[in-house]
Order: structure tokens, then C-alpha cells, then sequence
């Protein structure tokens, strides 16, 4: 695979440390259809206030939420050998809250969330049930190929 995949880290956050860039490369990669010819994608790690604030102002929602995604090309699926470009964007108290909740360990979240949001940058939604579970399948074979659990385990019991 000569797929070009260009993966800028930006770490805003003060709160916990985030994975390597070797991981997140693999897990992005991972995630990428195999009909994407390239990449360009930022993973921005923020805090709870920054994350709060985007969200509110792109999606309505008045608290920090997981990961966000931002795409630059409405125009989904990629055609013509067009790169996919977007930002994914991370809160790491979030996701650590989570992790703790759900009893799974923080790499494994962060994999999961990765995953969640460079499918969110190729089209994939959860809107509807039908959407959600395409997605949440494909999700849980990604991670599950990336060596964690099965991510959704702790909804499934």
C-alpha cells in the first residue's frame, strides 16, 4: 500500500499524557478505507475547556465531549485520488473518565476513539440505529485486528 498519510500532533492538553505518534499512526492507518489513495489529517489533544468550547460552538452542545471530527471535504466518499483532510480532536479528560468507567484500560480508549474518529472523517455516522451498528461493527473489527477487547463489551453485558 503507497497510501500517503500525513499525521501532524498538536498537544494542548496539560492534563495526561497522550499516545505515541507511532501508535496513533497505526490505528489511523488502520481506519482509512483501503479506496483512500491519501491523508492529511490532524489529532489535536485539548482540555476539557477547549473541547467544551468547540463543541458548543460546532455542534450545539454545551460540554466536552470524546473526540470531535472535522472534515474539509464535505464531498464524502473521496473521489478522483483527492486526499482525505480533517482533525480529529481529543479530550483527554474525557476519554480518561471513560476509560475509568467503562473498566478498560486508556490505550485501549484512545485506540477506540481514534478509530471512532477518522471513521467519522470517511462519512461514517450513528445517527441512526442502522448507521450506528454498520459503524460500531466496523469499529469493534478494527480494534479488535488492533489487538484490544471489543470496545462496546461493557454495553454489550
Amino acid at each position: 500500500m503507497n497510501n500517503q498519510i500525513e499525521i501532524a500532533i498538536q498537544n494542548e492538553s496539560a492534563h495526561s499524557p497522550i499516545p505515541r505518534k507511532s501508535l496513533l499512526k497505526k490505528w489511523v492507518r488502520a481506519a482509512l478505507s483501503e479506496q483512500i489513495c491519501d491523508a492529511q489529517i490532524t489529532l489535536r489533544f485539548v482540555d476539557a475547556d477547549e473541547g467544551r468550547i468547540l463543541n458548543r460552538d460546532y455542534r450545539q452542545k454545551d460540554y466536552s465531549t470524546n473526540v470531535l471530527t472535522f472534515t474539509y471535504d464535505e464531498d464524502l466518499p473521496q473521489i478522483d485520488g483527492m486526499p482525505l483532510m480533517g482533525d480529529l480532536v481529543f479530550c483527554g479528560a474525557v476519554i480518561e473518565r471513560e476509560a475509568l468507567e467503562q473498566n478498560k484500560p486508556l490505550l485501549a480508549h484512545y485506540c477506540h476513539m481514534v478509530v471512532h474518529g477518522t471513521l467519522h472523517l470517511q462519512g461514517f455516522d450513528h445517527i441512526e440505529d442502522t448507521e450506528a451498528e454498520a459503524m460500531e461493527s466496523l469499529e469493534t473489527q478494527i480494534v479488535m485486528r488492533l489487538g484490544y477487547d471489543d470496545p462496546y463489551l461493557s454495553e454489550k453485558s
